[in-house]
């Protein structure tokens, strides 16, 4: 299954969550910090979103910087991606 994203929306996957502090002690399931980067997987085609000309500044392979309860989580093919608004991206990481 592809997902191709609609309007300003950017389909990320997240990146793996640390599993050991930087002390190595290795943290449970539950203690770890739900991750904000991820990898851009698909972007849509920008354009008038409620009323304003959206031009995307992301592209597929960015890694990026989301707000920590943006979008929507959604499995295809055994993989969990997230989907998000181009305005929850908060910065790109280089």
């Amino acid at each position: 299954m592809t997902l191709k994203p609609l309007a300003d929306r950017v389909v990320v996957k997240l990146m793996e969550a640390e599993e050991k502090t930087t002390g190595g002690i290795i943290l449970t399931a539950s203690a770890q910090e739900k991750p904000q980067v991820a990898e851009v997987i698909a972007v849509g085609p920008g354009g008038l979103v409620d009323g304003k000309e959206v031009t995307m500044t992301v592209k597929v392979g960015d890694k990026v910087i989301t707000s920590k309860y943006a979008g929507t989580e959604v499995k295809a093919d055994g993989v969990e991606y997230n989907i998000v608004r181009q305005g929850d991206i908060l910065a790109i990481v280089e």
